[in-house]
């Protein structure tokens, strides 16, 4: 038996990913936990401090700010360079963990040369790590927000995704997204869309993935 796609739905020529929620798995509440408390912060005060840290991302995924500055606004004073090394390491690792089903279906776009093209919104040390990843070569390539100098949903991130695939007309071009505003402004910009919620078969439908007989 092989994978292969049974047919290009509508004429799919590529498909842009989103990151975390779609190949990456969500945080966990203990790896929450445990990054709030090495930052200091009461163990029950996890919604204030995941409120501090979303508050400050935005400039740090779009590579505006440096991991000091983010943790200093997350914080409220600057850290040690220690404590700044192991925040950054456990904060990356947090986002680097991958659901095992939807690589697989990378694996099976890859066999019949869909070309697959990364976008996500992605500090430096989330993007580097993405990178360094056993999966990341199965993309065609990989576009993270602190790179782009945008977060998404910015009309450039989705536009230079689009240039990466190598398909001109963006009604030929899936992409698939957690978040409903990311998805809306693809859609925006002509793109086709999958709001992800987190049913691999989906992934799978829209791609026309199937395995046949060799």
């Amino acid at each position: 038996m092989v994978t292969a796609l049974s047919h290009q739905p509508a004429e799919l020529d590529a498909v842009i990913f989103d990151y975390n929620g779609v190949i990456g798995l969500q945080p966990t509440v203990p790896m929450w936990s445990g990054l709030a408390e090495l930052a200091g912060w009461p163990t029950d005060q996890l919604g204030h401090f995941q409120n501090a840290f979303w508050s400050a991302r935005e400039p740090y995924d779009s590579g505006e700010s440096h991991d000091a500055d983010f943790w200093t606004a997350v914080l409220g004073h600057r850290p040690d360079p220690e404590l700044l090394t192991r925040l950054r390491a456990i904060d990356t690792a947090m986002w680097t963990s991958t659901d095992d089903r939807v690589v697989a279906l990378l694996h099976q776009a890859r066999l019949v040369d869909l070309p697959m093209v990364l976008l996500s919104n992605a500090p430096h040390p989330v993007s580097d790590a993405l990178d360094a990843s056993h999966w990341r070569p199965l993309m065609t390539d990989a576009l993270y927000s602190a790179r782009l100098g945008k977060n998404k949903p910015h009309p450039d991130t989705y536009r230079n995704a689009l240039a990466a695939t190598g398909v001109p007309n963006p009604s030929r071009v899936l992409f698939i997204d957690d978040r409903t505003d990311n998805c809306q402004a693809a859609a925006h910009l002509g793109l086709r869309t999958l709001h992800y919620t987190g049913s691999p078969t989906d992934i799978e439908a829209h791609l026309g993935l199937t395995t046949v007989a060799a």
